[in-house]
């Protein structure tokens, strides 16, 4: 058994974000009462256009929109670009969320067309977009690639690559669900990450923790543009005064801590990979987060994973991902979930959790 663990609930091991919903709105509510906030109207509101400046200018862009999701914002921003070119193609990544979880909203929804570009497991490179479509309207690149393992490209790597888009005429578009986790790898201020890209989003509900949102950030116009699509995509909802509150209370903590989320990370994926037949990827995390490779079928996986629910009140990942018949992986997200439990303690959950997995292979397989 884990010390430090309160077993009375189920903690999970990974991310910030807490399961107790009573204790969230009890929070943001006291943020409320203390700081005198109000509802938004259809994202008209001091709290909303606050906290969309603040994230603007951290950003180094003139204007944002905060919406309900980055699905929702991601598209609009796709839409916008490809109706300025007069192109329905775009490019992204093979492991892109649009193209892996959004059941292919991008072309049932508005028409467009993707080109996959560069290899599953490494990130997006300038070098691959030699030879594709000149008509291509814009370029979407995620930072970092999550489906990777947290992958990061250079810095030298990440403005090459979009000096290419500039070069070949096309648009750059950021989807940063993950680019609050990218600054301690860089070492850059954020606006130096995300200049000479022309639109950015970034999500508040991962690293930061908050209920679900988004913001959408580019010029002026385009924001303007935006929030027509907001709309007429049925995304102008009466009031985001909740999630925005959450995003708002827990940004600048949350953005404190990063850093010594990804150097925890580091030290807690060469604990991990000291157990044998365990091994991550990236071998060393480049963020807060890293995939976890198992020598377990996907059900042996979860089925020791619930064993130490039962044992010590740890969720250690919320549900495996196939690689073959018999090796699976999870993500791991180092965050305040993991403030209370030391490295030493991982490991030793983790060797349990292994012989249990051992264990049930040997019946059930």
């Amino acid at each position: 058994m884990v010390s430090g663990i309160n077993k009375t609930k189920i903690q999970s091991l990974s991310g910030s974000s807490s399961d107790d919903l009573a204790d969230v709105l009890q929070k943001i509510s006291a943020w409320c009462a203390d700081n005198d906030i109000q509802f938004d109207n259809y994202g008209e509101g001091k709290l909303i256009a606050d906290f969309e400046s603040k994230i603007a200018g951290l950003l180094g862009f003139p204007a944002a929109r905060f919406m309900p999701s980055g699905v929702l914002a991601q598209l609009i921003a796709l839409k916008i670009w490809c109706d300025e070119s007069g192109s329905n193609h775009f490019g992204m990544h093979p492991t892109s969320h649009l193209e892996l979880h959004e059941e292919q909203a991008y072309s049932h929804l508005y028409n467009l067309r993707a080109t996959l570009l560069g290899p599953h497991d490494s990130p997006l490179l300038a070098k691959h977009l030699e030879n594709i479509d000149q008509n291509m309207a814009v370029l979407l690149t995620e930072l970092p690639i999550r489906e990777a393992g947290g992958q990061l490209p250079s810095w030298h790597q990440l403005k090459a690559l979009v000096a290419q888009c500039k070069k070949q005429g096309m648009r750059a578009h950021l989807d940063g669900a993950r680019l609050w986790e990218t600054q301690p790898f860089y070492g850059k201020d954020y606006n130096e990450i995300c200049e000479g890209f022309d639109s950015v989003y970034v999500s508040f509900y991962k690293g930061i923790g908050a209920l679900p949102g988004a913001m959408l950030l580019g010029s002026v116009e385009f924001i303007e543009q935006a929030k027509r699509w907001q709309r007429r995509a049925g995304g102008t909802i009466q009031t985001l005064a909740p999630q925005v509150a959450s995003a708002a209370m827990l940004f600048d903590t949350r953005i404190a801590s990063m850093a010594g989320f990804c150097s925890r990370a580091k030290s807690l994926a060469t604990v991990m990979q000291s157990i044998p037949f365990v091994k991550c990827v990236p071998r060393e995390p480049q963020v807060n987060m890293m995939h976890v490779v198992l020598p377990f079928s996907v059900d042996c996986a979860e089925a020791a994973r619930d064993q130490i629910v039962l044992q010590d009140g740890l969720r250690l990942f919320g549900r495996a991902i196939k690689i073959g018949e018999k090796e699976s992986y999870f993500e791991l997200t180092v965050g305040d979930n993991l403030l209370g439990i030391s490295d030493n303690q991982v490991a030793e959950v983790f060797e349990r959790f292994m012989v249990i997995g051992q264990q049930w292979t040997a019946i059930h397989e």
